[in-house]
């Protein structure tokens, strides 16, 4: 049996919150991948997935963007602030996509047909709103009456269905809103491909391999998945391979759970003085999720819904539940607080004071099934090689001799990414990211912006910058530049110089203020030079250095 479910997605998310214009051609990057592009890119055959190389190969004029993930979620509160009039019970999967259960909605606004008009008239009317789109129509881009994505963007679909992973697959086919009747879900996903199991806006199935191993097995469609008896499927794939079948039956990942979670597991956390600041709310939110972390795993279990609850002095409440396919990580909690906090405190709704008390209560736990090591979706056979091969090198070279990356945070290139030695990590692990701790949860103000340089130099290569006259260039304390950057010359070859052709900056840092020994001050500049080349160089107590070259 599965809960009648109501999705709302509104379609390039990130894109809407970043207030692109359709007709520019744009495109949201992550991980050097294209993750959604406007219309107008489309029309130059950008690709969601494409390497971002490619995608600008294609389309030169293509203005790239960082994926946000505060921003976006800052900026879909304004949609769950409005579809709280159907229901307190909203359920967040991702910023740009929310659910609920229908069954009382339902019943009060008219049956699913009605509710799901009334619900996708008050998303489209807030997004329009919101982002200033009213007026705007299928002509200039914006489909408002669920012409076709490929017109415009289709600002809401809604799709009811039973089961959230059936009722997300109907909210994501098109303009207006899908109803799968009760009962039909299966016949409704019989059709699709086994690939709409690893979707990207919501995690279905953690293992890709999976989905690849049951098209190459002859199993194309989720109706030849349903086919099969899911005893086999368990045995052969293991958890993965049961909750695939489950899914493309129309049914939960997993059966109903009603039983409610015990209170004493909720964690809460007065703020004195009260916060008026997101990461003063996100410090001690890590905290509060470090502890119910280790107060469910105690149990031996882990959270799959959660609800954030933050009160202000003045007595306001917010609250918010939010969802995970799988289980929330300290890490995840800790976002997830940030997030709902970036909204709240920027809203239309904002609170009249300081946040005094943060509470996260656990709605939906699971077995803690912790993790599977077998052939399919586990540790892979190339990644063992590849670790026994590099501790046989380092039992010849020494405990310390072999280093892996390790993403550490920092304001200049040279300091974010560094190496840890190899007993401290497990790289057979596909899904981990070698982090240092605490590195998601500091913002790094003042950081070179993106994109990335390609070549980091550490030392710095000493130049010589000089201006239209031939004097060094310097910058005072308050960041002002004594004369535009001319030419960049190679301190050994003084009479070798390259002509400054694109300039932009000061970046000033001010760091470690506080410890005389360790105290730096210095101003970053990214320059384009005669030759092509493109390099990031800083001045620090009179000395230029190029620290990095872009690609």
């Amino acid at each position: 049996m599965s809960v009648r479910t109501l999705v709302v997605n509104v379609p390039h998310w990130p894109l809407l919150a970043a207030g692109v214009d359709p007709h520019t051609p744009a495109a949201v990057v992550r991980a050097n991948r294209v993750v959604d592009r406007t219309p107008a890119a489309a029309d130059h055959r950008v690709e969601v997935g494409m390497r971002r190389r490619q995608a600008q190969g294609l389309c030169p004029d293509l203005e790239i963007l960082d994926h946000d993930p505060d921003r976006d979620a800052r900026a879909f509160e304004e949609v769950l602030v409005a579809l709280e009039y159907f229901t307190p019970r909203l359920e967040v999967l991702t910023a740009g996509m929310c659910s609920f259960p229908t069954r009382g909605p339902s019943r009060y606004f008219g049956g699913d047909a009605a509710l799901a008009d009334q619900v996708r008239a008050r998303a489209d009317t807030v997004v329009a709103e919101g982002f200033d789109l009213t007026g705007v129509g299928v002509a200039e881009g914006f489909d408002l009456a669920g012409v076709g994505v490929a017109e415009g963007f289709d600002l809401a679909g809604v799709g009811v269905a039973d089961g959230l992973f059936a009722a997300v697959i109907a909210a994501g086919t098109g303009g207006g809103a899908t109803l799968v009747p009760p009962g039909e879900s299966a016949a409704f996903l019989a059709p699709l491909g086994v690939g709409a199991l690893t979707g990207d806006t919501v995690p279905l199935v953690d293992s890709a391999g999976l989905v690849d191993l049951l098209a190459r097995l002859g199993i194309r469609t989720l109706g030849d998945l349903a086919a099969l008896p899911g005893p086999d499927l368990l045995a052969r794939f293991g958890p993965d391979g049961l909750m695939a079948h489950r899914l493309a039956r129309g049914l939960d990942d997993r059966p109903p759970d009603t039983r409610p979670v015990p209170p004493e597991w909720n964690v809460r956390a007065p703020i004195d003085p009260p916060a008026q600041r997101v990461d003063v709310v996100a410090f001690v939110a890590k905290s509060l999720a470090d502890e119910l972390h280790s107060r469910l795993r105690a149990e031996g279990v882990a959270c799959t819904r959660l609800r954030v609850r933050a009160e202000t002095e003045h007595g306001e409440t917010h609250d918010r539940t939010w969802r995970h396919e799988g289980s929330l990580s300290p890490l995840d909690i800790a976002d997830r607080v940030r997030w709902q906090m970036d909204g709240w405190l920027h809203s239309r709704q904002a609170p009249t004071a300081g946040i005094s008390l943060l509470t996260l209560i656990p709605e939906e736990v699971v077995a803690d099934e912790g993790r599977q090591l077998g052939f399919w979706g586990g540790q892979t056979r190339e990644a063992t090689r590849a670790a026994r091969a590099l501790a046989r090198v380092q039992t010849i070279l020494g405990t310390g001799a072999v280093t892996v990356p390790e993403i550490r945070g920092g304001r200049n290139p040279a300091e974010e990414v560094g190496a840890t030695p190899l007993p401290l990590v497990d790289i057979t692990d596909p899904d981990r990211r070698i982090t240092a701790p605490g590195v998601g949860e500091i913002p790094w103000p003042g950081r070179i912006p993106g994109p990335s340089p390609a070549i980091v130099r550490d030392p710095g290569l000493e130049v010589e910058v000089l201006d239209e006259g031939g004097r060094p260039v310097s910058v005072d304390g308050r960041g002002v530049v004594s004369a535009p950057p001319s030419v960049v010359r190679a301190g050994p070859n003084p009479g070798r110089g390259r002509r400054v052709v694109e300039w932009a900056g000061p970046w000033p840092v001010d760091e470690r203020w506080w410890d005389p020994e360790r105290h730096r001050r210095r101003a970053r500049f990214q320059v384009v030079l005669d030759d092509g080349s493109a390099h990031l160089v800083s001045v620090e107590r009179g000395r230029w250095r190029v620290e990095a070259t872009y690609d």
